[in-house]
């Protein structure tokens, strides 16, 4: 069996299949999964697949392992990562695994793990990992049926938001991903008039590749959303989980900007409510939770720790800058980006507003977009603690729930180790120019030095 033990991440299991892990692995997680369900008091998992070339053969190997300690398997198909979360609320269970690579390089894949209603991570991975390097399973013989998701999914979204788009004009870029048999669907059904870019589902990505974080990645979004005089533009991830936006002008909007306007709609409808964010989002984001009465908390970036911070407080929305948003309000609190994107559409189509207006008001920044550096995992968190102890050291202010954020008069920076690749991210934000450039100056070269002095483990 091919297993590199760095696959097990924080939050999900992800690495290179035929490199870092083979089918047979994939088969021994299921029984690894298939054990911990049992000992639950649990006895069927839903189990879906993003469109990656390797995604079906990984899912069949996953789901025999899992018959095979006596769970019984409902297969959804190729599917969008929300709608495998959809399928366990829909279908009322208890488990769920899809198989995806979410954003990562066309050749890599994982598994993102559901027990209860949310995902899990920490110690449940690791528990998963230790299951499966002592051979710790149980036996059974487990059933498999078929559920179709998509027509439930968007038949619940239609339900849900109603006609309320009737003259929006959206441009949908689905990357190839997940999210093209879907996504313009839902949309058309809220009355939008819907422009789509490359809907057909392609694990070799052929056009861009699925990540919205990276700029270049939205270009053609941005120059169909010109050129037809949308009002919004839309793009996913290739698991669509993650959405990015464009406004009518083509500008990006990046998740903490998008979490301030979904903050204010919910606060004007439920003062007080608790929103949860993470470390790489903007200053204005908390003060304009804070200025309208919110109660925003600054947490650990990560989708199944926001998730369980939600939990925790009660909030009604979270976020990243990845664009991983979080409904409560109205929804059932996991990641969703087609959902997300509905959202947007119906406060546009609402307030009749374009989303340039509705950010109009935020004071001026200036900020750097993810530096993601490549830094090895094996070096890379303690890199990132040898920061945080540096700048303490300098004393500057910090921030050190999740890396370090190193807070200046006008402006911070950030450094983290990533928990799903091998690199460092940095972010930076200022009030000025002149401001970020020192800020980010200071920071990498103390980065520099670090690196070159970090000993050897």
């Amino acid at each position: 069996m091919k297993l590199n033990p760095q696959i097990f991440r924080e939050y999900d299991i992800r690495g290179i299949p035929g490199v870092d892990y083979d089918e047979e692995f994939s088969a021994l997680l299921g029984r690894a999964f298939g054990t911990m369900l049992r000992e639950r008091g649990i006895s069927r998992c839903v189990v879906g697949r993003d469109c990656r070339l390797s995604s079906a053969a990984q899912t069949g190997a996953l789901e025999q392992g899992l018959r095979e300690t006596g769970i019984d398997v409902t297969d959804v198909g190729m599917c969008a990562t929300p709608l495998l979360y959809f399928a366990v609320h829909h279908l009322d269970l208890a488990a769920g695994i899809q198989v995806t690579g979410s954003h990562n390089p066309a050749d890599h894949n994982g598994f993102k793990i559901v027990v209860g209603k949310s995902t899990i991570y920490g110690d449940d991975i690791r528990d998963l990992a230790r299951r499966i390097d002592h051979r710790i399973f149980t036996s059974g013989s487990g059933s498999e049926d078929k559920f179709q998701i998509v027509p439930a999914y968007c038949g619940f979204l239609a339900e849900h938001f109603g006609r309320v788009a009737a003259g929006l004009k959206v441009v949908v870029d689905s990357g190839n991903g997940t999210a093209g048999p879907v996504a313009p669907r839902v949309y058309r059904s809220m009355g939008a008039e819907v422009i789509e870019l490359y809907s057909e589902p392609d694990g070799n990505f052929p056009n861009h590749h699925p990540d919205p974080t990276v700029e270049k990645n939205l270009a053609d979004l941005i120059a169909k959303v010109r050129e037809t005089g949308a009002d919004l533009g839309v793009a996913f991830d290739g698991d669509s989980d993650r959405v990015g936006v464009v406004d009518a002008k083509g500008r990006i909007v990046w998740g903490d900007e998008m979490l301030v306007v979904f903050a204010r709609d919910i606060l004007e409808r439920h003062p007080g409510a608790t929103i949860v964010s993470e470390v790489k989002c903007s200053q204005r984001l908390y003060d304009d939770i804070a200025a309208r009465g919110g109660n925003g908390i600054m947490w650990k970036a990560g989708h199944s720790l926001l998730k369980a911070k939600m939990r925790e407080t009660g909030a009604l929305l979270g976020g990243e800058m990845s664009g991983h948003l979080f409904f409560a309000d109205r929804y059932f609190g996991f990641d969703d980006g087609i959902y997300a994107g509905a959202r947007m559409i119906e406060i546009l189509a609402r307030t009749r507003r374009s989303l340039e207006d509705m950010l109009s008001d935020l004071p001026r920044s200036v900020s750097t977009p993810e530096i993601r550096v490549p830094c090895p995992d094996e070096q890379k968190f303690r890199l990132a603690d040898a920061a945080l102890r540096r700048f303490r050291e300098l004393g500057h202010e910090i921030v050190d729930v999740d890396g370090v954020r190193v807070v200046f008069d006008h402006g911070w920076g950030l450094i983290r180790a990533s928990n799903t690749q091998p690199i460092l991210v940095l972010r930076f934000e200022a009030t000025d120019d002149v401001s970020l450039a020192r800020y980010r100056r200071l920071i990498e070269t103390e980065l520099d030095k670090l690196r070159e002095d970090l000993p050897a483990e």
